[in-house]
């Protein structure tokens, strides 16, 4: 079976592949430059942009399933791209989508529920067998987040320490896409994805530490701290806002534990100090890289 993988560079796209790969199917990526991608040889590379639709229609052709990633933030653009990527897939003969999607939808979160639920239901009218996957909070947003801090002085800090967090596992988001994309019985369902631990900020950190095998400090700060820090690490004004209005909205109602990785792989989620463990060489110990403070002056 032929299945092309939009955003096969991104975080759960480039476990995909490999998931897809070991299981003996014929993976196509689309990406923009396939050189700088750095996809394994026996990976179909396709050249072309999903955001501009340039390359689609090679790419789908002789498809029997996609696994679809936006990547779009604003919301007109973003169902534009889906009807017209899906109204392609379907006159390619695509059989089968599964779009990453999110928790948001869920929990009707303003700003960020509406683009997805009305892009869920571009997919849903395009007559293609659809599953969504609905993953919460990444586990990988630490590394934006507490990476830098971690490195240069194994320190995490956070305006929220005893807001709630279940972070999922890349891996585990890719694992349940997988499954979707090979096997029957997942079509027409949404899957809610969340860590198997309610863990609070202070305690995050902790599973962090046992998962590197060494101690972590932890410190409070401002929102304003924690939001410079975020964008001293790369994120945008607007990311950095996102986030921390998620730990804010999560000290007053904290996440539940969803069972759906459970439900489809038949084992628990990983744990977040098995993520750090998998992240290791990401979070090694690095004093000279710093930390940038709001001003631009790097603290050692």
């Amino acid at each position: 079976m032929t299945i092309l993988v939009t955003g096969a560079t991104g975080t759960v796209g480039r476990v995909l592949v490999d998931r897809l790969l070991a299981a003996g199917q014929r993976v196509r990526a689309l990406t923009r430059n396939p050189q700088a991608a750095r996809l394994p040889g026996a990976v179909e590379v396709m050249t072309g942009s999903l955001t501009r639709l340039t390359g689609v229609t090679a790419a789908l052709e002789g498809a029997h399933a996609v696994y679809y990633m936006s990547g779009i933030l604003d919301p007109d653009d973003a169902v534009r791209q889906a009807r017209t990527f899906m109204e392609l897939a379907a006159d390619a003969g695509v059989g089968r989508v599964v779009d990453l999607s999110g928790l948001a939808v869920t929990v009707r979160r303003p700003g960020s529920h509406e683009m997805l639920r009305d892009v869920e239901e571009v997919i849903e009218a395009s007559g293609l067998a659809w599953t969504h996957i609905r993953p919460g909070e990444f586990a990988g947003n630490k590394l934006d987040m507490w990476g830098p801090s971690i490195r240069a002085e194994n320190t995490v800090r956070s305006a929220f320490p005893d807001a709630l967090g279940v972070p999922v596992h890349e891996a585990d988001i890719a694992e349940v896409a997988a499954a979707a994309l090979l096997s029957d019985g997942h079509a027409g369902h949404a899957y809610s994805l969340s860590g198997p631990e309610r863990l609070t900020q202070r305690e995050q950190a902790a599973a962090i530490a046992r998962g590197l095998g060494r101690p972590l400090r932890f410190e409070k700060v401002t929102y304003g701290r924690a939001r410079a820090a975020y964008i001293a690490a790369g994120m945008s004004w607007d990311i950095a806002e996102y986030l921390l209005g998620y730990q804010a909205e999560y000290a007053e109602e904290p996440p539940e534990v969803r069972p759906d990785v459970q439900r489809v792989l038949g084992r628990p989620g990983r744990t977040l100090a098995r993520w750090a463990a998998d992240h290791a060489s990401d979070l090694a110990e690095d004093p000279a890289r710093g930390v940038r403070d709001a001003a631009g002056t790097v603290a050692v």
